[in-house]
């Protein structure tokens, strides 16, 4: 099944590459310039730090829904054991299995590709079994530090969490924009809280997966023309699931990471950022948000915390 023209029309209307050259691999984090970091630290006030991570752990957000990423395995590997003889120190130590997109995390730009082709037109071949991406993966997102901003799109609606089957709208954003006191601007990070983590928070792991809100396939044009550098949201599949165009599945994926080059991340607790946020009146931060620098990876977690 090929992809419709609509699809394929928006992707001419967004598409970055060759914007930063022909070797480009990082996208639109080319837009966090020094000077966008500089006006990033200028936005904190008390230095009051928010954490944005779900905990990683063995029951954690993933449920099957998603073949083979699989929530964090923890295995102790060594315990209190005295390597260099007894009576000298004893160490612990810990190893992890899991999916490097389980818990919260960043996509790469090379987690999807569409029409045999990635981010800056390259084959979608130079992903491989053994080697992972070739180019641009996780590694190469070296510095996601910038202004980020949270866009509360359901306290915009006047509730605690969007239903499951809403499609967040450029007019959901702007109104978030309006409720935030703030604007959106080049090298932003962008955060949109539709509040669904709630119903992972209260242990219902297959309904925070199915159905669930999310970004509609109109929203990847409003970041362009924002030149957003990157945008994650409180969801498990980011966009709206199931999708609003029958038969289309994971479209704003496909936009953002290969048409665009811009980062997206899933599963940000952003409700104690939303209490904060609406406690100051003040919605933009700096935000620190740095990849794991898992080389040739499709994503990575992260461990985001947004300073007000």
């Amino acid at each position: 099944m090929t992809l419709p023209v609509e699809f394929h029309d928006i992707a001419k209307r967004v598409n970055n590459w060759g914007r930063w050259g022909a070797d480009d691999e990082i996208g639109t984090l080319n837009l966090v310039t020094d000077d966008v970091v500089r006006a990033a630290v200028a936005e904190v006030r008390t230095g009051r730090r928010v954490p944005l991570a779900l905990p990683l752990r063995e029951d954690g957000v993933q449920s099957g829904l998603i073949p083979g990423r699989v929530n964090p395995l923890h295995a102790m590997v060594q315990i209190n054991q005295e390597i260099f003889g007894p009576g000298t120190v004893a160490c612990s130590d810990d190893a992890v299995t899991m999916g490097l997109q389980a818990g919260t995390h960043w996509d790469a730009l090379t987690h999807v590709s569409h029409s045999g082709k990635l981010y800056n037109g390259r084959p979608a071949t130079t992903v491989t079994a053994h080697g992972g991406a070739e180019f641009s993966g996780i590694d190469k997102a070296r510095h996601v530090v910038s202004r980020g901003v949270l866009l509360d799109v359901a306290r915009a609606r006047g509730v605690d969490r969007l239903a499951g089957g809403h499609a967040v709208t450029p007019e959901d954003l702007e109104a978030a924009e309006e409720l935030g006191g703030t604007r959106v601007r080049a090298g932003d990070i962008v955060l949109v809280r539709t509040g669904q983590v709630q119903v992972y928070l209260a242990g219902d792991k297959q309904g925070y997966g199915f159905p669930s809100p999310g970004l509609s396939v109109r929203t990847p044009e409003w970041f362009h023309a924002r030149d957003v550098a990157a945008v994650a949201n409180d969801t498990l599949t980011f966009e709206i699931f199931p999708p609003e165009i029958d038969d289309l599945w994971l479209p704003v994926h496909a936009l953002h990471l290969v048409e665009m080059g811009m980062l997206q991340g899933q599963n940000w607790n952003l409700e104690e950022l939303s209490t904060a946020c609406g406690q100051t009146g003040r919605y933009a931060f700096l935000l620190s948000a740095m990849p794991e620098p898992f080389v040739g990876g499709t994503g990575t977690p992260v461990a985001p915390v947004a300073v007000l």
